[in-house]
């Protein structure tokens, strides 16, 4: 029964946010799901670019925005959903094999989870160096950065490396929702900070 309604209530969701959005030009035909390519929604950002603030909340509801993490150099893994295998593995990933080498750069994991379900999977996995943080809300954080999916009102696999002054200094888009990110070359431009 719970499922049945998370899949209506998302099926709602990607109805008013394909009214809402325009498409994501900037990373057309760059994802697929099941070997069909997916739309992406919202304006999309690029290296080089100023860092959009965003407002998402965490496990308690609490606002949480970029502008919290000024003057610290942040890490985004954007999934779908946590409650998935491979977003899982990239989560704990992040968690247990990345975090603890950059103990300077905000770790933030991103999802349209609610919160209370992001914080139920964090105490359940343990993870503890990553914030887990839901766009299930506003949609701020996909919409400013073009990582809506279209007709599923998930956010798409990706992971956003910003310098201390926001800016986007790296960004892999997951091409395969059903694989993992590069995390060598995550750790590679994690060094360069």
């Amino acid at each position: 029964m719970f499922r049945s309604v998370v899949f209506a209530l998302s099926g709602f969701c990607s109805v008013a946010i394909a009214a809402d959005y325009a498409e994501n030009t900037l990373d057309a035909g760059k994802v697929s799901a099941q070997g069909k390519p997916v739309t992406l929604l919202g304006n999309g950002v690029a290296v080089g670019d100023s860092a959009p603030n965003f407002k998402v909340v965490d496990g308690d509801f609490t606002p949480v925005t970029l502008d919290d993490y000024q003057g610290q150099a942040v890490l985004i893994s954007v999934v779908p959903s946590l409650d998935t295998g491979i977003c899982s593995l990239q989560t704990k990933h992040f968690n247990e094999k990345v975090a603890a080498q950059f103990p300077g750069v905000a770790m933030l994991t991103i999802s349209a989870d609610l919160p209370f379900a992001q914080k139920r999977f964090c105490k359940a996995e343990n993870i503890d160096k990553v914030t887990a943080l839901s766009d299930s809300v506003w949609r701020d954080f996909g919409q400013k950065y073009g990582l809506i999916i279209k007709d599923m009102g998930l956010l798409t696999r990706s992971v956003l490396v910003l310098d201390k002054s926001h800016t986007v200094i790296y960004k892999q888009l997951v091409s395969s929702l059903s694989t993992e990110p590069d995390y060598d070359s995550v750790i590679k431009k994690l060094k360069t900070l």
